[in-house]
């Protein structure tokens, strides 16, 4: 599995290649992605949101369209990706497969587990392939999502993250903004983090 990114638009949002069996799949197309995605995937299969935030779902339109390859998204957020909520001009997207909670899938051979972290937002997820979890905005090294913005949730964000500290794994972490972390370092820093909750 190979695994680029590059810190795409304005809020510097991560946007994933995840590239396995030469096959690609796109994760949170943000906000001037588009150029940066056509030229380093060769044979895209999907595109994956973590969440629905502007700044992580952009570009779904424009690449779905351009690659003929369907939208993956928490069924708790289509209505950001369909109704742009905070009024920044988000091109409307479509999901054309809803995930619903903790799901398990298959997307072309491809194993992919969604995991639901709301919080952050009401359908923010994180999202596992193989040993990397793409965690959006519900993770960062060091810190966690905000809860404090429209549709957030202050005491769902802590009970997510009291299920993320029973995972026992310790996957690679790739985060919607900043630098690659660990599950066991993050689930050190939880703790921390209630006192704000």
């Amino acid at each position: 599995m190979q695994i680029k990114h590059k810190a795409c638009g304005s809020y510097g949002t991560n946007c994933y290649i995840v590239s396995i069996n030469d096959k690609d799949i796109i994760i949170d197309p943000g906000m001037d992605a588009v150029n940066w995605v056509s030229k380093n995937v060769h044979n895209p299969i999907a595109i994956l949101n973590t969440h629905g935030h502007f700044d992580h779902v952009w570009s779904n339109a424009e690449l779905s369209l351009k690659f003929n390859i369907p939208i993956y998204a928490p069924k708790n957020d289509i209505f950001m990706l369909e109704n742009d909520p905070f009024s920044q001009g988000t091109p409307q997207s479509h999901a054309n497969f809803v995930v619903d909670g903790d799901e398990t899938l298959d997307i072309d051979g491809i194993g992919v587990k969604f995991f639901l972290f709301p919080g952050h937002t009401p359908g923010c997820s994180c999202i596992l392939i193989g040993e990397a979890l793409f965690s959006g905005d519900f993770i960062f090294k060091n810190s966690i999502g905000r809860f404090d913005f429209p549709y957030s949730d202050a005491k769902q964000m802590q009970q997510s993250l009291e299920k993320f500290l029973k995972i026992e794994a310790n996957w690679d972490i790739y985060p919607g903004h900043g630098d690659k972390t660990t599950l066991k370092e993050e689930q050190k820093n939880v703790p921390y983090w209630f006192n704000y909750l």
